[in-house]
Parts: C-alpha cells; sequence; structure tokens
C-alpha cells in the first residue's frame, strides 16, 4: 500500500507553492487517491488546511524524517484523473503560474465554497396498502397520487400543493405504506429547443467535412467567410463523433453567443448537451461538470472554461471565432485556450478545428507552415452574395456641416431599412454616454480618483470608472474653476440609443452591452427578441460583431470604426479588420442583400481598405512583415512583467533591481529588454502599475528564471508588491 502522499497546499501564498510530502496514517490508505482532496496539518502551528494529492509514493523522497501525517480525506473518489494531473503539469510549466492556481481550473466549480449535489426528500412508495386502510378511499386515493408521482414532490408539497391531509400522510408513512427518499436536484438547463433541421452540405462544406474526418491531421484551420456555413460543419462533425461514441466540445468566445449555439445543438441533438460558462451559478457548474466527468453527455457547449472539463473519450473539440482575444485568459493561469487545446488533443488523440472568417496571424501563420491543415470556404451558403460595404470619410461630412453622429447615408438607409420592416445593427465598441467630460473653460477632464483614466458619463447622470466601477454623481459646475460650461465628448453605445430613438421615435431599439447583459439569461433574453423580430435596431458592442445569424438583417453601421486602430498595441490593425469583417458579416445573411456603412476618419488604413475589398491576404502580408522586422509573435514571444502597488516610489526602486538583476540572465542578442516604465494606464483602484517587457527569442526555461528571480525578489524586500507575469499578452496597456 502507499504509505506517502505529496500534495499542494491550498494556499495563495508564494512561498508555498510546492509539492510538500505526508504520511498516510493505515486507516485511511483506502480512502487517499492522486487527485483527491485531503486535510493536512500545515505551519508552526499545525493548522489544518485543504490540500490536493499530486502522487502516492511507498518511500518519502525527503530528508525530513518526522513527517507529519495527513488527518483525513475528504473525497471518495478523486476529482482529479490521470489526463487531468498531466493537464495539471502543462499548466504549471508552460504558464508560470501557482500550482493551486492550476488545479483550480480543473476541479469543479465551487469545490472549495463547500459547493455539493443538491437534493430533497420526496415520498416513494412502501408496502402494500393493506389491513384498516384498505378499504377507506381517501388513503386509497393518496396511495394512487403517490403511485402515479412517485419521487416527484417532497411531503410539504403534497400537502400545500395539492392539499393531501398532512395526518393521512403521517399515518401512511409510520405504518410504512409510504417512505421518504432523497432524490438528487439536478441544476442545468434541461428545457426543449424548437428542432433545429438540417441542412445538406454544399460542396464546400462536404469537402471540408471529409477532410477533417478522413484526415490523420489533428490540428485544422477552416477560412470561412462570413455565412458560410461552419456551424453546420461543426455538427456533421458532432454527429459522426455520436455515432462512434465519442464526446465533443464546442466552444464560443462570448457568452453572448452561447444562447444561439445552445438553441442549434440541443435542438438538433436533443436536451442532453451540457453548458459550461460563468453566467451559470455555482450549482450549475457543479452539476454539469460531474455529468461530464459521468460520461452523462457526449456534447459540450461553452466559453473557454469548458476545455478543463473531465471529458470521457473526447473525439472533437471546435473552437469557433478563434482569433478572438477572449480566449486568452486574463487571471492566471494565464493560459490560452487554443494552445490548451492543441495539448488536449495530443493526450486524448482527438481533433481540433480552430475555424474563424478572420483568422489570427499567428493561426495562419500556422497553416501555411503546415501545423495546421488548412481548409478554406470562399462562398456562402447557396452563393448568397457578401454584403455591398462602403466607406464614409467622415472628415468630408464635418466639412459639409454634418455634426451628427451618423453620416447622412448612414442615417438615410436606416430610414429606408425601417420602412421596409427589415432590421439593422449599430457596432460601437465603447460603452457608456460620453467617452469623457470636461470643462470647456479651464480645460479640466473628470478623472476617476482612484484610477490614472478619464471617467465615462452614463445616462442616468453618473461618471462611472469602468476599470474600478467609482461611480459619482456628475456636477453642474467645475470642481476646478467653477465654470458651468461642462461638456460631454465622444459616444458611447447609450448615446447612440439615445440618438436612434430621437431621430426615429417610432423605432423599436435594443442594446446589448456589459451594462444590458450583467443579469442571469440577460443575452439571451436580448438575443430572443431581436431574433423574434420584436426590435428594429440592435445596438451594441464587440459582443454583437460575430457568429449571430438574423436571417432579416439587412444593414450594418459601423459608427466609429476608428476606435481600436488608435490603440497602442501591435494587434490593433489586424483587430480592426477582424472586427470589421465580422460585424458586416451579420448583414444579408437571409435571402435579401445585405448593407454596410463603415464611418471612418482614417478610411485610407490598410485595416479598413482590406476589410472593404474583403482581402485578407493582402492584411496577413501587412502584419506578418511587420512582425517579423520587430520579433513579434509568431516570430517571437513577449513576456510582460507587470507589478502594481500603493507605494510608487517603491514600486518603481523595485523595477529598476528586476531590470539590473534579470539582464544578467538574458542574451541581448536575441531578446529586448522594454522598459522599466509606467503602464498605458499608470494607476487602477489605488495601486501604481509598472511593467517590463521582453521580447524575442524566450524559450521557456528562460521565461521560468526571469518569474523566480522576479519572485525571489519580490519575497525579499519588496512584500507590498505585487506581480503578474504573462507570456504573449492581449494588451500591453
Amino acid at each position: 500500500m502507499y504509505l506517502y502522499a505529496k500534495v499542494v497546499i491550498n494556499s495563495d501564498a508564494v512561498s508555498i507553492d510546492k509539492l510538500f510530502t505526508y504520511k498516510i496514517p493505515e486507516d485511511i490508505i483506502q480512502n487517499i487517491f492522486v487527485g483527491s482532496r485531503v486535510l493536512v496539518p500545515f505551519g508552526m502551528g499545525n493548522r489544518a488546511y485543504e490540500a490536493f494529492v499530486l502522487s502516492l509514493s511507498y518511500e518519502p523522497d525527503t530528508e525530513f524524517k518526522n513527517l507529519k501525517s495527513i488527518i483525513k480525506a475528504l473525497d471518495d473518489k478523486p476529482l482529479i484523473d490521470e489526463k487531468g494531473i498531466l493537464l495539471f503539469n502543462y499548466l504549471v510549466n508552460n504558464y508560470l503560474c501557482r500550482k493551486i492556481e492550476a488545479i483550480r481550473l480543473i476541479i469543479p466549480t465551487g469545490v472549495m465554497r463547500g459547493i455539493k449535489e443538491k437534493s430533497k426528500e420526496v415520498v416513494i412508495l412502501g408496502k402494500i396498502l393493506d389491513g384498516k386502510f384498505k378499504e377507506k378511499e381517501a388513503y386509497i386515493s393518496i396511495i394512487n397520487f403517490i403511485s402515479i408521482n412517485e419521487g416527484l414532490y417532497t411531503r410539504s408539497e403534497l400537502i400545500t400543493k395539492f392539499n393531501l391531509s398532512s395526518y393521512m400522510l403521517g399515518k401512511l408513512l409510520k405504518e410504512g405504506y409510504l417512505s421518504v427518499t432523497k432524490e438528487k436536484i439536478e441544476r442545468y438547463n434541461d428545457r426543449d429547443y424548437n428542432f433545429y433541421d438540417s441542412f445538406r452540405l454544399n460542396e464546400e462544406q462536404q469537402k471540408a467535412y471529409d477532410e477533417i474526418i478522413n484526415s490523420d491531421e489533428r490540428l485544422f484551420l477552416i477560412k470561412g467567410v462570413t455565412g458560410s456555413g461552419k456551424t453546420e460543419i461543426y455538427m456533421n462533425l458532432v454527429k459522426e463523433m455520436l455515432y462512434e461514441d465519442k464526446t465533443s466540445l464546442v466552444l464560443v468566445p462570448e457568452i453572448s453567443l452561447t444562447p444561439q449555439m445552445i438553441e442549434r445543438f440541443k435542438g438538433r441533438f436533443g436536451k442532453d448537451v451540457a453548458v459550461f460558462h460563468s453566467k451559470l451559478s455555482l450549482g450549475e457548474r457543479y452539476d454539469e461538470w460531474f455529468r461530464v466527468k459521468e460520461g452523462k453527455v457526449k456534447l459540450v457547449v461553452g466559453a473557454r472554461s469548458a476545455i478543463f472539463l473531465p471529458f470521457k473519450n473526447l473525439g472533437l473539440i471546435v473552437i469557433d471565432e478563434e482569433h478572438e482575444g477572449t480566449y486568452k485568459s486574463e487571471q492566471n493561469p494565464k493560459y490560452q485556450t487554443k494552445e490548451v487545446a492543441d495539448f488536449i488533443s495530443q493526450i486524448n488523440n482527438c481533433k481540433v478545428v480552430y475555424a474563424s472568417a478572420t483568422p489570427s496571424v499567428e493561426s495562419y501563420y500556422n497553416a501555411l507552415n503546415g501545423k495546421y491543415k488548412l481548409i478554406q470556404l470562399n462562398n456562402r451558403v447557396n452563393n448568397k452574395p457578401m454584403p455591398k460595404m462602403k466607406i464614409i470619410d467622415m472628415r468630408q461630412e464635418l466639412k459639409n456641416n454634418n455634426r451628427n453622429m451618423f453620416s447622412r447615408e448612414l442615417f438615410e438607409k436606416l430610414s429606408h431599412n425601417l420602412d421596409k420592416k427589415e432590421q439593422s445593427i449599430i457596432f460601437l465598441n465603447r460603452r457608456g454616454f460620453s467617452t469623457f467630460v470636461s470643462c470647456r473653460s479651464c480645460g479640466y477632464v473628470y478623472k476617476c480618483p482612484h484610477c490614472d483614466i478619464s471617467m465615462t458619463y452614463h445616462n442616468n447622470g453618473y461618471l462611472i470608472c469602468h476599470y474600478c466601477g467609482t461611480a459619482k454623481k456628475i456636477e453642474k459646475l467645475c470642481p476646478k474653476c467653477g465654470s458651468k460650461y461642462i461638456k460631454h465628448f465622444g459616444a458611447g453605445t447609450e448615446k447612440v440609443e439615445g440618438e436612434i430613438k430621437k431621430l426615429f421615435p417610432n423605432a423599436r431599439v435594443l442594446r446589448m452591452d456589459v451594462d444590458t447583459t450583467r443579469n442571469k439569461d440577460s443575452h439571451e433574453k436580448i438575443y430572443n427578441s431581436f431574433k423574434n423580430g420584436e426590435a428594429d435596431i440592435l445596438i451594441g458592442t464587440q459582443m454583437i460583431s460575430k457568429g449571430l445569424d438574423f436571417p432579416n438583417v439587412t444593414l450594418v453601421g459601423v459608427v466609429a470604426a476608428d476606435t481600436t486602430l488608435n490603440l497602442p498595441d501591435y494587434r490593433s490593425g489586424e483587430r480592426t479588420y477582424q472586427l470589421i469583417t465580422q460585424v458586416a458579416g451579420r448583414a444579408g445573411r437571409g435571402d435579401k442583400l445585405g448593407e454596410v456603412i463603415i464611418q471612418s476618419y482614417t478610411p485610407e488604413h490598410y485595416s479598413l481598405t482590406n476589410a472593404l475589398n474583403e482581402n485578407y491576404e493582402n492584411l496577413y502580408n501587412e502584419e506578418i512583415s511587420a512582425r517579423k522586422l520587430l520579433k513579434y509573435p509568431p516570430f517571437g514571444d513577449i513576456l510582460l512583467v507587470q507589478c502594481t502597488s500603493k507605494n510608487e516610489a517603491l514600486l518603481k526602486d523595485f523595477m529598476r533591481t528586476v531590470n539590473k538583476e534579470v539582464s544578467s540572465l538574458i542574451n541581448k542578442n536575441d531578446v529586448d529588454i522594454l522598459g522599466p516604465s509606467p503602464c498605458i494606464i499608470g494607476k487602477i483602484k489605488e495601486n501604481y502599475r509598472w511593467q517590463l517587457v521582453f521580447k524575442g527569442n524566450l524559450d521557456l526555461n528562460l521565461c521560468r528564471n526571469i518569474k523566480d528571480r522576479v519572485y525571489q525578489l519580490g519575497s525579499n524586500v519588496y512584500n507590498d508588491i505585487k506581480i503578474s507575469i504573462d507570456i504573449n499578452p492581449n494588451s500591453l496597456i
């Protein structure tokens, strides 16, 4: 029997981010498993801590003689299986995270907060009715009712809902003619959806399907124009996996896309489809996790965290809209879902399909260089034409004395669409009413008192910081000079909504952004309302820019195409092209021709002209040549060391020390060091922010050495500094 266990302590302290060896007492040896939780004594005071068993052995591989013993087992079966342990090691080694952070991704969400199965005590039949009760009609009536509804209701429900006699129920229970048993309450979506009919694949779709099914390759990239029928290919692949008794995972980048995917997949394959994303309650996620682990479902639809579910016999992973930045986690472990999917496909020998109309530069590079098998869909289903696109130069609109946020042409098209009873989408990748508020007399800008960022004005009269959530009522007079000349600058989705309602008072308008989708099921309600024709115009941020399919949408207006172009990010050109192309693809997906109006102050920018001409290859060539020159991915890697502290002087000193210490680890011919310098947003929530950027030929060993040195310096002297390390971050802001 195994006598020793190596465990990870459930603590965020960096100093104990290691494995600790414990003895296993003889009386609990049978209850200790790799991947299960135990209670252990830890520290000088032997305080009891929860821990996770990662390995078992006959001999201790430690010099310590007086090893402590495990107190007790907390699980009757392992939460993490053998493949889960492999995944744990992959996360720790590749994303420089703490061990406990990796474990928290893999185990059921909420298990550390005490979430368990939910059950209720229901009434069921006992022994056959006889004796003095056999002839009594009232008792017979109760027995017959329970027979029909056995195991459905509790005793109190039978009394309150169905007016059954409390006395008689008690008598039957006491005599054993009825009994009570525990019934598990399932906390997941088991409602029925309308049947979603299958469509015969066209020639391009069939070729794509055949290549994926028949190929020996593992990794595929489908580059298919918007409306080319990628989802139908996924469904046919899932159908084949079900035939082979294999499990499939379909990932979407935004929770806003989940209702549509659930509707389609449950409509096609029935309600035994697991759904997994952050808007579910802890109980719902807990139940879905165990449904997957126990093999009760063969298809999962979800956001990026679903990649860590404990699948049985996994055959297929689909990553829809693979270019989206939301597939990169912003919290530790800062994993890239596409890379994790690649690793999972290796240990499960399953296929991974990355798909997008606008693949990321890195993915397309991988496809051209043979890492992924490239599959192209160049036409929309039924050869429907792509929408007609036009760029409006807003500088010319100003010259023509049009100071409205809508160009004359967009206004006319919206009016025409309303007359025709056709739907429109207005896209602006900025929420709120006004971007910032300033005094025209002295130039004062309302900034967040806790962050180095201007506050956004909302139509409820409040200024809100979108970084820390601070809100305050706007003042009528400038707090600096007392002037009454306070003006709102810029525009957000709230302001667009207000203008639309003012210009088109009879139009039915919906808005989808972070502010309107905070509540559970809010995405689904807005999606269904617009799909059912209950609104004429949908206004939104990037959550409406991809994947959604509304056949009656014939017009898309992009209010400010320059928003993402002006970000200090080497991906800004690529991301602008992707956003414009994706949101344009929402138009003309039905039987009617679509139109797209793009408003810009820099209409000559290559990302906009390439979007207009549907020329992804030209955009790719522009981006890849610049990246090669500057050693950006895929030709090099970026390691971001970002540190925060309330003490700015201490933070500066720490960052300079880090730069000096870490420089000795680096061959400066291969790696460039940028900084240390303040982050673009220099303060958030009272914490000052500085960063060091390493760029170039960064192997994992070098990254680990940098991480270890930074944390060592932080723990020795600079205890008040928080450290964040990210490989190939989404943003350097």
